[in-house]
């Protein structure tokens, strides 16, 4: 299987996540070593069934192993996004599916660092959930920032305004403290891919009738309905933004966005704005460049790569 990227998806399957896993497998381009879960959108144990029904509904539940990660933040307590994406994550689709399939019992953390420092300068760490299990892995292993080929977070937002604080973007906020040591650790290749580019990522109900898999439309058309309705009352837009899937497709083609490399922090203190991504623009605080941030997508050809790859019939390899 030469030439697919390797990558980790690190998850806290909602519904956007789970869409992210979809093009993820469905690209056919990447080599997706495990997916690690964390708590965020929701529950860790309901993020972790929830990717296993995914990978269920796509028929490689057998291929691509799920290691848990941190149950809570490092250092506060759980938020999760329930107005958003339903009670159990995933707008309530998938709710009588049988779960065959269980995670393994290594921990996310330990499962990043071991196939990192086993593949140095191969493996992509896509990151869309709270940064918890990164942070983790750094703090058990701080070397890690050199092996990783690079790591793209969904995350923050450096030009508009946040999606649950004025100042924050969700992931950011979920985590603070986690965010601000992924970003100070070091890492060559750290693409954030912000609600600067996502929000102009969006998914209609016309996007969603070119779905030609009856199965993966109807999952789609459900999950995403309740989340289109959410969208469609805060932004005046009947659609949903594909903020994650946007990250894997970051990773597919480097294409679709705009970056430019600036120094990024994220704020930990702050009564008004914790969880704020604070880009220097203008290079006021003098220090290194440790981003690339995402300023511009290029909405229409990277909608047109999500919905290919999801037309696709799932490729039963047996890879993994």
């Amino acid at each position: 299987m030469t030439g697919r990227k390797k990558v980790i998806l690190d998850v806290d399957t909602g519904v956007d996540d789970a869409l992210a896993i979809m093009l993820a497998v469905t690209s056919g381009q990447l080599d997706i070593l495990g997916i690690t879960t964390v708590s965020g959108n929701v529950s860790l144990d309901q993020a972790t069934l929830n990717t296993c029904k995914i990978l269920q509904l796509l028929g490689v539940s057998g291929q691509i192993p799920v290691y848990r990660g941190a149950d809570k933040p490092l250092a506060r307590e759980a938020i999760f996004e329930h107005r958003v994406h339903g009670a159990d994550g995933i707008g309530g689709a998938l709710g009588d599916m049988p779960v065959t399939k269980q995670a393994e019992t290594e921990p996310a953390e330990d499962f990043i660092i071991r196939q990192v420092l086993a593949q140095p300068g191969e493996i992509t760490l896509i990151m869309t959930a709270p940064l918890t299990n990164l942070a983790r892995a750094l703090q058990k292993c701080p070397e890690l920032t050199q092996h990783a080929a690079e790591v793209i977070v969904m995350g923050g937002v450096v030009q508009g305004f946040g999606n649950i604080t004025p100042t924050a973007e969700y992931n950011m906020y979920v985590d603070p403290e986690a965010a601000k040591q992924v970003l100070a650790a070091g890492f060559p290749r750290l693409t954030l891919v912000g609600l600067d580019v996502t929000r102009r990522a969006l998914l209609s109900a016309e996007d969603i009738a070119k779905l030609r898999i009856p199965a993966i439309r109807d999952y789609v058309e459900q999950s995403t309905s309740g989340y289109r309705e959410r969208y469609y009352e805060r932004n005046g837009v009947q659609a949903c933004a594909l903020h994650d899937p946007l990250a894997v497709g970051v990773a597919l083609n480097r294409g679709f966005v705009t970056v430019h490399d600036y120094y990024v922090d994220v704020e930990t203190r702050s009564e008004l704005c914790d969880g704020q991504t604070v880009c220097d623009f203008q290079n006021r605080l003098g220090k290194p460049v440790n981003a690339a941030v995402c300023l511009e997508v290029d909405a229409a050809a990277f909608l047109e790569c999500f919905i290919d790859s999801l037309n696709q019939e799932p490729k039963k390899d047996g890879s993994h």
